[in-house]
């Protein structure tokens, strides 16, 4: 009897063994699969004067956090059902796009965390410290925004126009419409992006939520867009159209 009791014994030790051993294979596929906060491609205060340091640490290790968390926890549900984890396997930037087949209780998440991951890290590399050159009319960014505003300076009259009418809390963009071949402006509330259209890239992002702003600048938004143009990195805005003007020959 007291063989058999040990035969027993150690048999629920190694099964013990082999769920523990299973759960943590598990946890670490999850914790590889999840989206990561990306660091700021520069300091907290290099924006500053147009964006205080202060801001851009709760905006970023808070705010873009918070959406990060959310995403996550969502495609971990999505990943957890046969029936949704070929979702979960495109990537947030493309489940944006599906979001009719996304099951209705994680609609609102994919769309508000997705959504707000995305937008902050397109955000982020729209800026950088003191900005960089407005585009030429001769180079092609600086051509295609002559081309469909009249001048460049009437380009960014428009888009600041947009961002300080934005009624509550949203974003202001410069978009390439891969069908039409054109830029455009946009804005779109809450965390919602251009790019949750197949025909739409995002080139340039603006966050006028009031967290964005608010330390700084409180009920000031107009003051907020107008710094915001001395911190613009025009280079990764013309690296971006390029890319998108390569996608749309592509897709001929």
């Amino acid at each position: 009897h007291r063989a058999m009791g040990l035969l027993f014994s150690s048999r629920v030790a190694a099964v013990a063994a082999l769920i523990v051993a299973i759960a943590h294979t598990c946890t670490s596929e999850v914790v590889a699969q999840n989206l990561e906060l990306p660091k700021l491609p520069y300091d907290y205060d290099a924006l500053e004067p147009a964006i205080d340091k202060e801001t851009m640490q709760i905006h970023h290790l808070k705010h873009h956090q918070a959406y990060l968390n959310t995403i996550n926890t969502a495609l971990t549900a999505l990943r957890s059902e046969e029936s949704t984890k070929y979702l979960a396997k495109m990537g947030v930037d493309e489940v944006l796009k599906h979001l009719d087949e996304i099951p209705a209780a994680l609609q609102a998440p994919v769309r508000n965390g997705g959504g707000g991951f995305v937008n902050h890290v397109l955000f982020w590399n729209s800026m950088c410290p003191n900005g960089t050159k407005v585009p030429d009319p001769s180079e092609p960014l600086g051509e295609a925004l002559v081309a469909e505003f009249g001048s460049v300076m009437a380009f960014q009259d428009a888009f600041h126009d947009k961002a300080i009418k934005l009624f509550g809390s949203g974003w202001t963009w410069l978009s390439y419409d891969l069908t039409a071949s054109k830029l455009l402006i946009s804005t779109t509330p809450n965390q919602d992006t251009p790019a949750m259209a197949a025909n739409l890239v995002p080139l340039l992002a603006l966050d006028v939520w009031e967290h964005a702003y608010y330390l700084k600048y409180q009920n000031k938004r107009m003051d907020y867009v107008t710094a915001f143009w001395t911190v613009v990195n025009w280079e990764e805005v013309s690296r971006r159209y390029q890319e998108a003007r390569g996608k749309a020959k592509q897709e001929l």
